[in-house]
């Protein structure tokens, strides 16, 4: 069984926040610390140290800039260790609010040292659900510290239960003791006797797209990463039935599902897109998942026998094609950006909901991740594409682009000399107003970039730069002797080509390799996963009440962080 031996923090300048002991008698962070940063960049989440004593795996995270080490002297499983140091950073996200920083665990060591111990027993894994914790920790806030730095009494537990030893009255004072849990909840990852003004659930699915195409504009590859976000604020036990579905089928789509430990498995196995679970509350993670959008087919496409034009195809917002070696010296290169239609946020039909009035799938009345609520656009009929980024990275050899320019096309470019890329941004208006160059003719609209390389050492090297002259006097070129016989003008024009081609081949290491592009579309998901229903066992639920009916709600947003790349 894998132990956790020690748990250290360390800030943005390597400077120790807390030292945990857990068992045994691990090297101390400033032990390993050294050792850590000394190995190079980038470096693994797994690192063993031969020369400690004892021999030393090193495991690390690193979120918001907090430096998470936990060293073991013995085997252990590596997964595990790992995600318990993710378990930690969400846990202390959860408590003392995100993003993480290191001000906020310094002013709570209290309830971080709680949380610690009660996560890990003797090195053991116990307790890693935020929900469970909450029963048995609370969390720091304001008020409470005030209150219990001036002496009176809070809801938090003291840490010197006997009376003020500074007390003016002979009465003993009143002890500070936690407050007891009147119930423990039956449901590990769910608080006990949970209460809710309005009772309301929220699906938010959210894919993140990576797409790689080939220079005859054929996909390579095409993953689509899929995150299920639930957030429930149902008072009671409630017990769920979420009923997901996709044109292909859910079996034959999804591949690596992961789900939380709330789900029922054999639920799953039975009716593959049925997800049975008592939810914790609040915020999680219900499930996550990976589509293969090309299909098992996409390998046989690729042979010598099949047709070019027989390719799998994809229907994704955007995409960006790249043409190098352009112009009399191939110094110019162009980006094409291709919108697809289907995405300016226009319905052509409106399209049923599966779930009733109850239950928008994308509207103005339900809410979306970060707790906002949904844009007026973005909707499962109307999909619309936020701002967009094209990124087109540049060689080291380049030293400026000259006469970079938007031939055609609205947006703003982000480039300085030395730079090694560019970028061209194009905000959610001037994307609407692009799409409406198409006019209904079904083919997408194009915006085009254009620009001019240069190179480091070009004018050195091309523009008279130093002859190197033969130490031999007897050695010559027959082609160059046979030159001077030749007309002024014949000399002079093969010259000029001469010079061209040696220009083009300088420049052609110049080029950019490829384009990639950003984006986020409401309303969509590449994969077409999408929420069939959402439903309330009445009969399994405890504590929700009779008559009472849930809001729900439901989000869907795909994004591209430089997901979709271009080859050249």
């Amino acid at each position: 069984m894998s132990a956790i031996e020690a748990l250290y923090i360390f800030d943005e300048q390597n400077d120790p926040l807390l030292e945990h002991i857990y068992t045994g008698r691990p090297p101390p962070g400033s032990t390993v610390l050294p050792l850590y940063l000394a190995h190079p960049s980038p470096r693994p989440s797994l690192i063993y140290f031969p020369n400690t004593n004892p021999p030393t795996l090193l495991y690390s995270i690193v979120q918001d800039n907090l430096l998470f080490l936990s060293p073991s002297s013995t085997d252990t499983e590596p997964l595990q260790v790992l995600e318990f140091l993710h378990r930690v950073a969400d846990v202390l996200e959860d408590f003392l609010g995100s993003p993480l920083l290191a001000s906020r665990i310094e002013s709570s060591y209290d309830t971080v040292a709680q949380l610690l111990s009660e996560m890990v027993d003797g090195g053991v894994i116990a307790c890693t659900e935020p929900n469970a914790l909450r029963d048995v920790v609370e969390a720091p806030s304001f008020m409470k510290n005030l209150l219990g730095g001036v002496g009176l009494p809070s809801s938090a537990p003291s840490l010197t239960p006997s009376a003020t030893p500074f007390s003016l009255s002979s009465r003993p004072s009143p002890r500070l003791s936690p407050t007891p849990t009147n119930t423990t909840s039956p449901v590990p990852w769910r608080r006990a006797n949970v209460r809710h003004t309005s009772n309301e659930l929220y699906v938010d699915i959210v894919e993140t797209l990576h797409v790689t195409i080939a220079p005859s504009g054929r996909p390579l590859s095409a993953i689509s990463n899929g995150t299920i976000a639930f957030t429930a604020k149902v008072s009671g036990v409630p017990d769920l039935l979420l009923q997901l579905g996709c044109p292909g089928g859910i079996a034959n789509t999804i591949s690596l599902p992961v789900f939380h430990p709330s789900v029922r498995l054999n639920r799953w196995k039975e009716r593959p897109g049925e997800l049975s679970f008592v939810p914790p509350d609040g915020r999680f993670v219900l499930a996550g998942y990976e589509v293969d959008l090309l299909g098992p087919a996409a390998l046989d496409s690729f042979s010598t026998s099949t047709k070019s034009n027989a390719g799998p195809k994809l229907n994704i917002p955007a995409t960006a094609a790249i043409l190098t070696s352009l112009g009399p010296t191939g110094a110019d290169f162009e980006v094409r950006l291709s919108l697809n239609p289907r995405f300016s946020g226009k319905s052509a039909s409106p399209l049923p909901s599966a779930t009733g009035p109850s239950f928008p799938r994308s509207g103005g009345l339900g809410r979306g991740i970060g707790g906002s609520g949904f844009a007026a656009q973005g909707t499962t009929a109307a999909p619309v594409i936020e701002e967009m980024i094209v990124h087109i990275p540049l060689p080291a050899s380049v030293k400026n682009i000259m006469d970079l320019r938007i031939s055609r096309g609205p947006g703003d470019i982000a480039y300085a000399p030395g730079d090694r890329g560019i970028e061209w941004k194009i905000n959610s208006r001037e994307i609407g107003a692009l799409m409406s160059t198409d006019r209904g003719g079904g083919t997408g609209a194009t915006a085009t970039l254009r620009g001019t390389v240069v190179g480091i050492d070009e004018d050195e090297n091309l523009d008279g730069g130093p002859v190197s002259l033969s130490n031999n006097p007897y050695d010559y070129d027959d082609d160059q002797s046979l030159s001077s016989y030749q007309a002024p003008s014949e000399i002079s024009a093969k010259k000029d080509e001469g010079a061209d081609a040696r220009k083009m081949k300088h420049n052609k290491v110049l080029m950019p390799s490829c384009a990639t592009v950003s984006f986020s579309v409401k309303g969509w998901l590449a994969s077409g996963v999408r929420v069939e229903g959402l439903n309330v066992d009445q009969k399994k639920s405890k504590g929700l009440g009779a008559g009472v009916t849930p809001y729900k709600g439901v989000k869907y947003l795909c994004v591209s962080r430089k997901g979709v790349e271009s080859r050249c």
